[in-house]
């Protein structure tokens, strides 16, 4: 028999008994009759939806303004409903006629909105299994020995002697932004990475960023895409203070990394090619960990080996000195320890607690103590907790693409899977 799912719905074959105690595994021994156009609406609005339930884990970009107007007017859904109604349209993307590559993104969102919505309804499951389930990948603790060769690393780099914690924040106290040169220093970076991005991949010539500095935030920085290839990048001055980590935030944000993400995907996947699935932005997905895989790697992207020595002389332009080639070498050492907070993440959540994540992030991480305790907020946080792992494992998927050869703006452009 025919049923009709939602205010929009499609119609789909159910047993006679409904669709009442229908679980997720049984959803998708069950083909929804529906064309491709549909199926990326129903997405669209089933993110819309968990993100009214969910507020800040799918939002409507700019080109979906009409759509999430029509979600708002609605009542709102419960949360079993949506996860049932993710497994139903992951079910029949195989048979739609999308392209391999848009069909993967589109089975690797759905499952992250499934999941969040049975975490919305109560259902609870561990760390790994959740981030398994919203990224395609299986989160590891991170191997001793590197983080021991990149302790060994720092402890040549770093001026001074004793923990390496200790020594980061002399460096950074020594080559500290002065407040008052700080937009400007933001400025000459914005442009000079700018001009290399719009050139090689190649941005819209009506693109650009704002900047605006902020106070008393819980974050160094924040990108809101506001549609229209232009962006706002809020700043916290009290947060930023090591010239070395200026240049890599600026690529973060801006170029090439959330700004120019949003820009092309606007223009060549909305745009152009009319996917307009990428037009709702859904956190914790294989979408975001690309994005902050990108936006992570956003100076070896644009700039390469030598970025240091390059912003170092951006910056002397306004009169902000740094070692440039001692602060990418350190970096460098420093991306050894990345694992060390997903590590956090999981014995915080699927471990002894956290006393334990907070001894392994003294061991390891070089953060401060008011670092070891401003994480372990973030990743207790239920709206954050899983975001942990974009920042871990973004970038490696990231530099294996781009080791394999894959272009820039390839990367930029193109929707993006587990496994793909």
């Amino acid at each position: 028999m025919l049923h009709n799912i939602g205010r929009a719905g499609f119609a789909i074959r159910v047993p006679r008994n409904g669709l009442g105690s229908l679980s997720s595994q049984l959803a998708r021994s069950y083909r929804p009759v529906v064309d491709a156009a549909e199926l990326v609406r129903e997405y669209v609005r089933l993110g819309l939806r968990i993100g009214r339930l969910d507020p800040g884990s799918a939002s409507a970009r700019a080109v979906e303004r009409r759509s999430r107007s029509v979600i708002d007017r609605e009542p709102v859904s419960a949360p079993g409903v949506l996860a049932e109604r993710a497994a139903l349209l992951c079910a029949v993307v195989p048979d739609v006629g999308f392209v391999p590559a848009r069909a993967a993104f589109l089975a690797g969102q759905l499952a992250a909105l499934e999941c969040r919505a049975h975490r919305l309804a109560g259902r609870r499951t561990s760390f790994r299994a959740e981030a398994a389930a919203c990224f395609g990948l299986r989160v590891e603790f991170g191997e001793p020995d590197r983080y021991r060769s990149a302790h060994a690393e720092l402890a040549e780099l770093l001026p001074g002697s004793g923990p390496a914690a200790d020594r980061l924040a002399l460096l950074a106290a020594r080559e500290r932004v002065p407040p008052a040169r700080l937009a400007r220093g933001v400025a000459a970076l914005s442009r000079a990475l700018r001009a290399r991005v719009r050139a090689e991949p190649g941005l819209p010539v009506q693109e650009g960023v704002d900047y605006r500095y902020v106070r008393g935030r819980s974050w160094s920085a924040l990108h809101r895409y506001l549609g229209d290839f232009r962006s706002l990048v809020a700043v916290d001055p009290d947060r930023q203070v090591w010239a070395g980590r200026l240049p890599g935030l600026v690529a973060h944000e801006s170029y090439p990394g959330h700004h120019a993400e949003h820009c092309r995907k606007e223009r060549v996947l909305v745009g152009t090619r009319g996917w307009s699935e990428h037009g709702v932005e859904v956190r914790d997905s294989p979408q975001s960990l690309l994005a902050e895989g990108i936006a992570e790697s956003g100076l070896r992207i644009a700039v390469g080996p030598g970025w240091g020595r390059w912003a170092q002389e951006v910056l002397a332009e306004v009169g902000i000195a740094f070692d440039g080639d001692r602060a990418e070498r350190v970096l460098d050492a420093l991306d050894g320890l990345r694992r060390v907070r997903s590590d956090a993440a999981l014995l915080l959540h699927d471990g002894p607690g956290p006393a334990a994540a907070a001894a392994h992030l003294r061991r390891w991480s070089c953060l401060p103590e008011e670092g070891v305790r401003a994480f372990l907020r973030f990743a207790a946080d239920p709206c954050w907790r899983l975001h942990v792992v974009t920042y871990a494992e973004g970038p490696p998927v990231v530099a294996r693409r781009l080791a394999a050869g894959e272009a820039v703006g390839r990367l930029l452009d193109e929707p993006w899977a587990p496994g793909g």
